[in-house]
């Protein structure tokens, strides 16, 4: 079996951490407290994983050699070999173990989310599509005890949505929600489709960890805050009400409009979540280019130009392109069941994150389909 990455750089981090829990302001902040309390017992339980393994390599070593070992009594040579099977299994699951927390977490996955879905090129069939994943995305939220609160949406003439943003919250929100960012491409028959022609339309998702005031600092002065009418079902408060909320982030261009409260207070509350969760991401998206000079993996990437996933509705199929899944339960997936192409994509993420520890590849989960499947 392989060595495992040295332990020093954790055990240095664990001592670093030591020290600042000595000293006397240690909880004057009891954020940053808790981080680094839960920081120090992670790589304590780390470093002890690491010496029972090495123990257990040891133990192995010796019980092997006896095992092989012409003489010793026979009855000790049997007894060794039986115990090996069980000492093999003790050591590779703490090698597991102690892989996966070697990995580092990625600091946003327990933040709440921001989705947004947009439709892409299809026209009507685009925006009815985008409804569907809203739909989805809800479903699944609501199956796991998720919060889904709409923050601004844009709606067609046939009842699908243009554009829609909502933020989830709960536990664990952005590590399940991550790998669903980039372009949902469909291909069905149309209801508007008179000869039963298959078209395909085109959806964007993004998913952006939510941003909170530490995260991102912005100068009021920066910003262009427009109070308009609200328009569109709502009831006659909204309709009679200047309470729609547009937010322009001049150093950026980015812009925010928020229309769906009657409080014009609620909705630039909800604008600026937006804004900074945007500023979040752009911020994040710049730090990754700057390793773009290795291959990156596709997987959360949140390139929104990479088509990532095909639902096929004639042939009852979904595909996953970037790690070559292919279901045929396309029903129970538009209804939320999304959990087995969640767990493959980050199954392939801590492989991609593995390899880069132990430099070992692994083989993708399937062949990927191509555009002319």
């Amino acid at each position: 079996m392989d060595e495992l990455p040295a332990l020093a750089p954790f055990q240095r981090r664990l001592d670093e951490l030591g020290a600042q829990m000595a000293e006397p302001s240690f909880y004057a902040n009891p954020r940053r407290a808790a981080d680094v309390t839960r920081e120090h017992q992670k790589l304590t339980q780390l470093v002890a994983d690491h010496q029972a393994h090495d123990r257990l390599e040891r133990e192995l070593a010796e019980t092997g050699a006896l095992a092989k070992d012409p003489a010793a009594d026979t009855a000790m040579r049997e007894l060794a070999a039986a115990e090996m099977p069980e000492l093999q299994r003790r050591q590779a699951a703490l090698r597991e173990a102690i892989l996966l927390a070697m990995i580092p977490p990625d600091p946003t996955d327990s933040r709440n989310t921001v989705m947004e879905i947009r439709a892409g090129t299809g026209g009507d069939e685009a925006s009815l599509f985008a409804a569907e994943l809203f739909r989805l995305y809800s479903k699944y939220g609501d199956a796991r005890g998720w919060k889904i609160q709409p923050m601004s949406s844009s709606t067609s003439e046939r009842g699908g949505f243009k554009e829609v943003i909502f933020l989830v919250t709960g536990s664990d929100v952005y590590r399940q929600l991550k790998f669903e960012s980039g372009v949902h491409r469909v291909q069905r028959v149309p209801v508007t489709e008179a000869n039963g022609r298959i078209h395909t339309s085109t959806v964007t998702v993004a998913v952006l960890p939510e941003a909170e005031e530490v995260d991102v600092q912005i100068d009021p002065q920066d910003l262009e805050i427009t109070v308009t009418r609200a328009s569109g079902p709502g009831g006659q408060g909204v309709n009679t009400t200047d309470s729609a909320v547009q937010i322009s982030h001049k150093p950026t261009g980015l812009i925010v409009t928020c229309a769906d409260e009657r409080s014009q207070l609620k909705n630039k509350a909800k604008a600026m979540t937006v804004l900074r969760s945007r500023l979040l991401q752009r911020r994040q998206d710049e730090e990754r280019a700057k390793y773009a000079a290795t291959r990156r993996s596709q997987i959360g990437s949140g390139d929104r130009s990479e088509r990532i996933r095909t639902y096929n509705f004639p042939q009852n199929r979904l595909t996953d392109h970037r790690i070559g899944l292919t279901l045929y339960n396309l029903p129970q997936v538009m209804e939320g069941n999304i959990d087995a192409i969640i767990a493959a994509l980050q199954k392939a993420d801590y492989e991609e994150k593995l390899a880069a520890l132990t430099g070992h590849t692994f083989a993708p989960a399937g062949r990927a389909v191509t555009d002319d499947d």
